[in-house]
Order: C-alpha cells, then sequence, then structure tokens
C-alpha cells in the first residue's frame, strides 16, 4: 500500500521540480551570452572572468524574471538617446523601477560570483 503513494510522490516532485527549473532558467541563450560577453569586457577577458560573468547572470536569472530583464535593458538603452524620448526612459518611475531591480540583482551576483 505505502509503495504506490511513495512512487505517485516521486513522480509529482519529479515534475513539479522540472517546472521549478522551467521558471529559474527562462532566459534564452543568446541572453545569456550576450550578458556574459558584456561582463568580460568589463572585467577582463580571462578564463576566470567567464566563470565569474556566467555565475552572475545566473544569480540575476535566479532574482528577476526574463520579462523584468528586457525591461531594465530597454530602459538602459534608451536612456541614452537623447532629447525627449530620452528623457522618458529617464524620467519614468517604471523605468526607474525596473533599473532598480536590475541592478539589486547585479550586486547580489557580484557579491556571491566575484
Amino acid at each position: 500500500m505505502l509503495r504506490p503513494i511513495v512512487a505517485v510522490l516521486a513522480v509529482l516532485a519529479g515534475t513539479s521540480m522540472g517546472a521549478w527549473a522551467q521558471e529559474i532558467n527562462d532566459y534564452p541563450t543568446s541572453a545569456r551570452a550576450e550578458y556574459v560577453f558584456g561582463c568580460m569586457k568589463a572585467n577582463g577577458e580571462s578564463r576566470q572572468s567567464i566563470e565569474q560573468c556566467s555565475c552572475s547572470i545566473d544569480i540575476v536569472a535566479s532574482i528577476i524574471p526574463y520579462d523584468r530583464y528586457v525591461t531594465a535593458e530597454t530602459v538602459l538603452s534608451m536612456a541614452q538617446v537623447r532629447g525627449n524620448l530620452g528623457g522618458q526612459f529617464r524620467s519614468s518611475e517604471q523605468a526607474a523601477n525596473a533599473l532598480n531591480d536590475l541592478r539589486r540583482a547585479q550586486a547580489e551576483a557580484e557579491v556571491r560570483c566575484f
């Protein structure tokens, strides 16, 4: 009687762990690679920096969902545009919140990985 219950629990645990892992790994490979390349450019192009920067994006991905990351990256990019359009991204509360989320995640990643 106990064996079928254990088997069902094992299947359910495996299914939920797979769903959890998929949620954590919602960043596409190209976004992770782009982050690592930029990070390496800023921190030296060595084997150690590959490992640190790969760790960093893993931490960022575990803290903020990909859509929030895209929002923050868009804010960073658009805030560099001169004029009214760029000003909207520099002064928007929503943009500032997304950027703050990314910066907090990157600060946590720096503490853990560097």
